[in-house]
């Protein structure tokens, strides 16, 4: 049994997070790694003890390289943190974790960038070292920072996320950059000359929206000829992992799978949900989209695949009008 499907149309794959990753090593196993290219979130960036730290793009690499670790979805399997507990000792706070095998990845990339190499080609040189062949590209090369309004203060997207766990009630999020973050070299191409568009299963707001936030993301994918399909990230009115339920609900917008299509509602053709939201079908469908159910949960590598498999093939009977 060939690894790889047959004659593969090209994929363009917006992502950012866990559930993003789970999707591309289910994509990774059945499409050629020429065929597939992906866009990835650096709202998230942020620095750390003078280093540059990009965990999404971290968290695709690390999972398509065979590096992540698993059960937390982030960082590497079996990592050590030497580093951090001696930073503990010289008073730092140590709320961020990174291991040290980690930390070797941050410092190639911050001193890289302060040799004056973008972003881009610095995500470039570690997957090509980390043997990975599908193209991955960050959204932008220029500053782009996630910040989150709560009752008391602005604060980076992290420390929501980490240091407070996400128990603050966001009232505002503020894609600090937008008005000029212009998007990194080839993620217009990508997007103009993809034959599939996957938007996966991430956080609407904080992962697939900081990249619709970039200059002229929004626009190629309304112009794209290509089918343009999103994964649902709601289950039944809640979350796998992260915070997309409660930021979600803190903004007013309903929990559910149908929200999210509303969101995507101006460029896509095609919402896979879960089969708990089969009763959302016809409220997908009235805001022009066709809608489709199956299992979306991926527990094991052969729900990945499953998954990258169904995605493929409604894309491939899909006649646009």
């Amino acid at each position: 049994m060939p690894k790889f499907l047959g004659e593969c149309d090209t994929i363009t794959a917006l992502a950012g997070g866990v559930g993003a990753a789970k999707l591309l090593d289910g994509l990774s196993s059945i499409v050629q790694p020429d065929k597939l290219t992906i866009i990835v979130n650096t709202g998230d960036d942020c620095e750390f003890y003078g280093l540059h730290i990009s965990p999404d793009l971290d968290i695709i690499a690390y999972t398509l390289a065979g590096l992540v670790d698993e059960e937390k979805g982030w960082g590497i399997k079996d990592d050590t943190f030497n580093c951090l507990e001696m930073l503990r000792v010289y008073g730092h706070d140590t709320w961020f974790k990174l291991g040290d095998r980690d930390l070797a990845t941050h410092i190639h990339r911050t001193v890289m960038l302060r040799s004056g190499y973008k972003l881009s080609e610095v995500t470039r040189d570690i997957c090509a070292k980390l043997g990975l062949r599908q193209k991955i590209i960050p959204m932008s090369d220029d500053y782009f920072a996630t910040k989150i309004r709560t009752d008391k203060d602005t604060i980076h997207f992290q420390e929501y996320l980490v240091k407070r766990c996400s128990s603050d009630v966001v009232r505002e999020i503020i894609y600090e950059g937008a008005e000029n973050a212009k998007p990194a070299p080839g993620v217009i191409e990508s997007i103009i000359d993809a034959e599939i568009v996957i938007v996966c299963p991430s956080n609407p707001l904080v992962s697939i929206g900081t990249i619709l936030a970039v200059n002229g993301v929004r626009q190629a994918l309304k112009e794209t000829k290509a089918k343009k399909v999103a994964v649902s990230p709601i289950i039944g009115g809640t979350v796998v992992k992260g915070p997309a339920d409660k930021m979600m609900r803190s903004l007013g917008i309903e929990v559910s799978a149908s929200s999210v299509a509303k969101l995507y509602s101006d460029f896509l053709d095609i919402f896979v949900m879960d089969e708990a939201d089969a009763p959302l079908v016809k409220e997908v469908e009235r805001l022009g989209i066709k809608a489709v159910v199956t299992d979306t949960l991926m527990k094991a590598k052969e729900d990945k695949i499953r998954l990258a498999r169904f995605i493929l093939g409604v894309a491939s009977t899909f006649r646009k009008a």
